[in-house]
């Protein structure tokens, strides 16, 4: 059994990275553009420029959209896991010590499940993959196509 888990590892790693990334991404553009119900569920939006909330949103509607796509998957992370271990610890952890009761559930959860994804990559899925897969056949090429000399 073990051997059959391990086997699909990289699809179940690449499954979590786009479900985690999706998840990040609207919570970006519901606060940047007042969808899906909105900044904080008010259904508005956060005025521009304001800190930490807009740039909070800008970092987690475009590192969501490219952890989601595979694509500088650990870089996205590592930034998206920053800034949501800021968003604990400098507005949610203040209040009380637990996340159940500060309301910081969320952003310990993101900022734990991108530190994962910052060490384990993009796995299955990815545009890090395609990308890789297209360079190296590239630098590839060149050498396949010279002709050995002859002595």
């Amino acid at each position: 059994m073990s051997e059959r888990l391990n086997s699909a590892q990289p699809y179940a790693l690449g499954l979590f990275r786009i479900v985690v990334g999706l998840l990040f991404a609207c919570h970006g553009a519901a606060s940047l553009f007042g969808v899906l119900g909105g900044a904080s569920g008010t259904g508005g939006t956060i005025e521009s420029g304001t800190w930490p909330g807009w740039y909070a949103a800008v970092i987690q509607l475009v590192g969501g959209s490219l952890v989601m796509l595979g694509l500088g998957t650990r870089a996205a992370a590592i930034v998206s896991s920053g800034s949501m271990a800021y968003a604990y610890f400098a507005v949610h952890q203040p209040g009380a010590l637990w996340p159940m009761e500060n309301g910081g559930e969320a952003s310990a959860m993101f900022c734990w499940a991108f530190l994962l994804l910052a060490f384990t990559g993009s796995g299955a899925f990815g545009l890090d993959r395609l990308f890789a897969r297209r360079t190296s056949g590239q630098e590839q090429a060149p050498s396949e196509r010279q002709t050995p000399v002859a002595a």
